[in-house]
């Protein structure tokens, strides 16, 4: 397993130096703190599926549906070769407050990537661009949405239902911490990007969490106590990391590897049902999607391909 994710993390980081290609080997490093876990959790999954027959043309469509009797979107993408009977992984990707489900598609290029690893990607799509989160009764349901959204895509394509992850950017990241506390039924791991939160009151089962954070964003602070901004802002990102290492049982001694250079880890260990809790920190960055100090789309899914939820 370490070898293999070594490989995924040579062809992830990469870089063209004089003609010559040479690896980050650091970025490496910190991509095997993030990935080297057991996979059983994976091979958990059940391993009879009722039969599937659901063709569908590769690509991207624009789908629509009803949801909490409201008329609700999300952009579906097919990956090329999908056979209509092999069960694909499915991931949910968030936009940030303000964003678009077309905007999220170029910002985290996850369709780039599932076009080469054969995953389908539904990218939602918040009622007037902004998610439910923190939660107002009188906003839409963005819980049921999402759940709706699995049902409606797995009754058009053949969907692995052990293997549905959620990630999202900012507003979007805040929403994906919400669903691993309210689907965690339904959805194997999250991976927040610049906004993990940790949604106490949480219930249910332990759900592998990976986030990104840079160290110099000042939209959603590091540190928290971004005062007149509601108390969900006043909370930390190692601190939402700690509630989430909390809710998963793992040893809460945090592991900080912070070698010379712009990426560092902090992970915790021993969590129940192998439901790691890392987060990746990057110095200088800003609020927005890593890419040049380290691919967060392909760890991400690097990370997802190595949790399914248990039978």
């Amino acid at each position: 397993m370490v070898q293999s994710f070594a490989l995924a993390a040579r062809r992830a980081l990469r870089i063209e130096s004089g003609g010559d290609e040479v690896m980050n080997m650091r970025a490496a490093c910190v991509i095997l703190a993030v990935g080297i876990s057991s996979n059983a959790q994976a091979q958990s999954s059940p391993a009879t599926r009722s039969s599937c027959n659901l063709p569908h043309a590769s690509g991207v469509v624009q789908e629509r549906l009803v949801s909490g009797q409201r008329q609700r979107a999300y952009r579906l993408f097919v990956p090329p070769g999908y056979d209509a009977r092999s069960r694909l992984p499915l991931v949910l990707d968030l936009h940030g407050s303000g964003g678009t489900a077309a905007g999220q598609a170029r910002n985290s290029s996850f369709e780039i990537v599932a076009a080469r690893m054969g995953f389908a990607v539904a990218t939602l799509e918040a009622d007037g661009a902004r998610w439910n989160v923190p939660v107002a009764n009188e906003r839409p349901d963005d819980v049921a949405y999402v759940s709706d959204v699995i049902d409606h895509v797995a009754a058009r394509l053949c969907v692995d239902a052990a293997r549905v992850y959620a990630t999202g950017f900012s507003g979007g990241a805040r929403m994906s911490s919400l669903l691993g506390c309210k689907l965690n039924a339904r959805i194997a791991a999250i991976a927040p990007v610049s906004g993990l939160r940790w949604p106490a009151t949480c219930e249910g089962s332990p759900v592998p969490v990976l986030t990104f954070h840079g160290l110099a964003d000042a939209r959603n602070p590091y540190d928290g106590k971004a005062p007149g901004r509601g108390a969900e802002w006043m909370e930390s990102v190692p601190d939402a990391l700690a509630g989430w290492a909390r809710h998963n049982r793992c040893d809460l001694q945090v592991v900080l590897e912070d070698p010379p250079g712009p990426l560092s880890t902090m992970r915790y260990e021993g969590c129940q049902g192998d439901a790691d809790v890392r987060m990746i920190r990057i110095d200088g960055l800003g609020h927005s999607w890593a890419r040049e100090e380290i691919d967060a789309t392909a760890v991400i899914w690097q990370f997802f391909s190595q949790h399914a939820l248990r039978e």
